[in-house]
């Protein structure tokens, strides 16, 4: 057992929903959820490719933007 409970998984669970649905409001008019995804997916394998001044530029370091570079492009 992994120490979660039912009802911390259930809050988990609604708040990783209530994001997605803010994630999508925060979506250009024009944009919908495929146009999002790929956009994701573009933007976070880049994040891959970045020289380690890039990442200070933008005040991330390595592991973070590997972290964030390696999420599946559906994961917010």
């Amino acid at each position: 057992m992994n120490g979660l409970s039912d009802v911390r998984l259930t809050l988990h669970s609604q708040e990783l929903t209530a994001g997605q649905k803010a994630d999508m409001r925060n979506a250009s008019s024009g944009e919908n959820r495929w146009d999002l995804f790929w956009r994701r997916l573009h933007t976070r394998k880049a994040l891959l490719t970045l020289t380690a001044d890039q990442l200070k530029d933008i005040g991330l370091t390595r592991e973070q933007a590997r972290e964030e570079g390696l999420k599946p492009f559906w994961r917010i």
